[in-house]
C-alpha cells in the first residue's frame, strides 16, 4: 500500500502540467494520483481520490481555481493546496497576508522544493487543521462562499445527503425546493433558496432553466423549441419529467451545452 503524498494537479495548460509532473519526479514521496484540466473534472477527481495535496491553476476557462477551493473546502478533510499562478498579483497579496502557499510560474525547482517542505510540515499530526482555517480565512477575504458536496433532504423522518450528481433537478414549489432523483422528489431540509443552491452548486452543471427550476445538464434526456420561443427539456428520471426553459434563458441553455 502506498505511503506516499497522494497528489493532483490541475491547470488548463497540458505542458504546464506535464512540466510540474517532471519536477515532481524527483521527489520521491509525491506520488500523482489524478490531473484535471477545468473545475468540474477537478472537483470530480478530487471527490474520488482524496488526494493530501493538490496544485491548483488559478486562470481557467469557465469556474477558476477559487471555484474548486471553495468545493475542497466543503468536505470533512480538506487536501493541502498550493496555488500556481502565473499573474494575479491580488491573489498573491491575499495568499501572503494569510499564509497560503503558492508557486508562481514558470515553476523553479528551488521553489516547488520549499513548498513542498512547508506542506510536509502541515501534514505533521500537530499542524492538521492549520490550513483549513487559513483557506476558509481566504475565500471569505476574496468573497467566495464555500460550496456544497451534499445536499440534504426528508425522507420518512429521516434526513438523506444527495450527491448533487445524482439530483436530476431542483424545483421550488409550496415555499419550498425539492431536489428530484431518479426515482423521486424530496424535500431539502434546510432554508436554501435556489439562488443561493445556483451560486453554491458552481463546480456542478446545474442550470436555472426559468426561475422556479435549476436542472442538471448532464441528466437532460431530450430537448426541443416549444411554444412562444421557449424550450422544452425531458429529464433522465423515472418520470421523464418536462422543464420549461424561459424564452429569456433559451439562449444561455444553448451556450451552456455549447449549441
Amino acid at each position: 500500500m502506498s505511503t506516499g503524498i497522494r497528489t493532483i494537479l490541475i491547470d488548463d495548460e497540458l505542458p504546464a502540467q506535464d512540466e510540474m509532473s517532471y519536477l515532481l519526479s524527483s521527489h520521491d514521496d509525491i506520488e500523482i494520483v489524478a490531473t484535471a484540466d477545468n473545475a468540474a473534472d477537478a472537483i470530480e477527481v478530487i471527490g474520488r481520490e482524496h488526494p493530501d495535496l493538490i496544485f491548483l491553476d488559478i486562470q481557467m476557462p469557465g469556474k477558476n481555481g477559487f471555484h474548486v477551493l471553495k468545493e475542497v473546502m466543503s468536505l470533512e478533510q480538506p487536501p493541502l493546496v498550493v496555488f500556481v499562478t502565473a499573474y494575479d498579483k491580488y491573489a498573491i497579496r491575499a495568499f501572503e497576508e494569510n499564509a497560503v502557499d503558492y508557486i508562481l510560474k514558470p515553476v523553479s525547482s528551488e521553489r516547488l522544493a520549499a513548498s513542498l517542505e512547508r506542506a510536509r510540515n502541515l501534514m505533521h499530526p500537530e499542524n492538521v487543521g492549520d490550513s483549513g482555517a487559513v483557506l476558509r480565512k481566504l475565500l471569505a477575504d476574496v468573497g467566495i462562499k464555500p460550496g456544497i458536496t451534499r445536499i440534504s433532504v426528508e425522507h420518512s423522518g429521516r434526513n438523506i445527503l444527495l450527491n448533487p450528481r445524482e439530483v436530476v433537478y431542483f424545483n421550488y414549489e409550496c415555499r419550498r425546493v425539492h431536489a428530484g432523483t431518479k426515482a423521486q422528489a424530496y424535500p431539502c431540509a434546510s432554508d436554501l433558496t435556489l439562488d443561493k443552491l445556483e451560486e453554491r452548486l458552481g463546480g456542478f452543471p446545474f442550470f436555472r432553466a426559468n426561475r422556479s427550476q435549476l436542472v442538471n445538464l448532464a441528466l437532460v434526456r431530450t430537448y426541443a423549441p416549444w411554444f412562444n420561443g421557449k424550450y422544452v427539456l425531458t429529464m433522465c428520471d423515472d418520470a421523464e419529467t418536462e422543464i420549461i426553459v424561459s424564452k429569456a434563458r433559451v439562449r444561455a441553455f444553448k451556450d451552456a451545452i455549447e449549441l
